[in-house]
């Protein structure tokens, strides 16, 4: 899954169709229930790195539908708590995720989604992790 989210970031966005066909199987099967709603935590910050990455890859194009676009928004967003632990292993993929939700204003597309509470949780895990930053500083 590391690895995946590595070559990802190396794709270019709106790349070849040809090249957005051959990934549609690793497309699909990173968007499983499975995956999404994984028990270890390092399984799902890859997949939410990798999905950032694809919807970089694909934008402005959603590659998923509403309903899957709403679980993968809570896995994005349940990956940011983490960020308050700047000695973490995995703290700098953590920023990159955000670094990339910012960038392509996944926001607008939680709006559209009508994911009211999702973004209140958002926010709040962002005030957070800034108080307790501040706090320990």
């Amino acid at each position: 899954m590391q690895q995946a989210a590595v070559c990802l970031s190396d794709l270019d966005q709106l790349p070849l169709e040809s090249v957005v066909e051959s990934m549609q199987s690793f497309l699909n099967a990173i968007a499983k229930p499975e995956l999404l709603k994984h028990q270890d935590p390092e399984v799902k910050l890859f997949v939410a790195a990798c999905i950032c990455e694809i919807t970089r890859i694909t934008a402005p194009e959603a590659p998923y539908d509403d309903d899957v676009l709403k679980d993968i928004f809570q896995l994005i967003v349940s990956t940011f708590s983490g960020l308050s632990d700047t000695n973490d292993p995995y703290f700098g993929r953590r920023v990159v995720v955000l670094e990339t939700v910012a960038r392509y204003r996944s926001c607008v597309v939680m709006l559209d989604l009508e994911c009211d509470d999702l973004i209140n949780e958002m926010f709040t895990t962002y005030f957070t992790v800034a108080r307790y930053l501040f706090h320990s500083s």
